[in-house]
């Protein structure tokens, strides 16, 4: 015979779902979401899908350029020190930076969000960091999904994803297939690892010591490596007014050694010149810290450069040039040469 607990009538929420908190959430981040909407919304957030009216007598021969990623263990750490304001700005710039290597304005932006017990005021702070990437990005955001999962996440711990839709016309797809040898390359800075190798850097943390005690430079080391992911997009977009770009690299996992030939031609590589740029002291601090060697340090971390762009020599110096004035360091970091491979000299 059952006893008076099993007797007892089952709810979502004793299952650990609560619908109410998912309302709340929805209704806290509307005024963060409405401040990203674009003329072509149609609609509100709460939809089952979000719409997007497309202009497309704007454009000749428009292609549509999508891209989907998350932030990886930075997540984590994050979680560890309860510090959620900027990994949405991550998020974002995750995919954004990943569709205007192509050329593409970025349209619209969805985020899964799933945990495992909804926390209406850390989700609402995922949100509007999420919302104020797109901003920067100048895309909509235009919807998402929140799931509450207990069982397979636990307590408030969450995962992200991103998912972002550019249009960029057919004859202005940047994809590499111009570059020769002695064009040269454009490093863009980054504010540090970005959201790339934090499985490496968790490690290293382990043998550093107490992270609250820690320190790189004469900053707290928890700031430094909690930097979001720069945003690249309304740099890149107000070079291509102005100049032809024939690749670009988001300097991902993989580093510049891993990403850079994803955009060149069969049977090219690039010499970098690693004394030309200035690189995040984070860099130096972890590889002393991790005792981690160079060939490394290239290959899991951006070490610097968060997006690479391939030019014609004679404009390279007005590029520099244009994105230092408005606020984008960069520097001139290297070349195309006829062999594979990234060499570092």
């Amino acid at each position: 015979m059952n006893n008076d607990s099993n007797d007892k009538p089952l709810t979502y929420a004793d299952a650990g779902v609560d619908i109410d908190a998912g309302n709340a959430l929805v209704e806290a981040i509307k005024p963060a979401v409405r401040a990203t909407a674009r003329p072509e919304v149609l609609g509100s957030i709460g939809g089952f899908g979000g719409l997007f009216a497309v202009d497309f007598q704007r454009y000749r021969a428009p292609v549509l350029v999508s891209g989907t990623d998350g932030v990886g263990t930075k997540l984590a750490l994050a979680q560890q020190l309860n510090r959620h304001d900027g990994i949405g700005r991550d998020l974002v710039a995750m995919c954004v930076n990943d569709i205007v290597v192509s050329g593409a304005e970025p349209l619209f932006f969805l985020d899964y969000y799933a945990t495992g017990r909804l926390n209406v005021a850390q989700a609402t702070t995922v949100v509007t960091g999420i919302a104020d990437g797109c901003r920067d990005a100048g895309c909509a955001l235009l919807g998402g999904e929140t799931a509450e999962m207990p069982g397979m996440y636990s307590g408030d711990d969450y995962d992200l994803a991103g998912f972002a839709v550019g249009i960029v016309e057919r004859d202005e797809i940047i994809d590499g297939r111009d570059v020769r040898a002695t064009d040269q390359i454009i490093g863009l800075a980054s504010s540090g690892p970005h959201s790339n190798g934090y499985s490496l850097i968790r490690k290293v943390l382990d043998r550093a010591g107490e992270l609250s005690d820690l320190r790189i430079g004469s900053d707290a080391a928890s700031d430094v490596l909690m930097a979001p992911t720069t945003i690249y997009v309304r740099a890149v977009r107000q070079v291509l007014q102005s100049f032809t770009v024939k690749a670009m690299a988001h300097i991902t996992g993989g580093g510049l050694t891993e990403n850079l030939p994803r955009v060149l031609p069969e049977g090219l590589g690039a010499t970098l010149w690693a004394d030309r740029w200035s690189r995040p002291e984070v860099f130096e601090w972890l590889a002393n810290q991790g005792g981690i060697a160079s060939d490394e340090m290239w290959r899991t971390f951006n070490c610097g450069i968060g997006m690479a762009l391939v030019v014609d020599a004679i404009d390279v110096d007005p590029v520099v040039a244009m994105l230092n004035d408005i606020g984008q360091a960069a520097w001139h970091i290297g070349e195309i040469t006829d062999h594979a491979g990234v060499r570092f000299e």
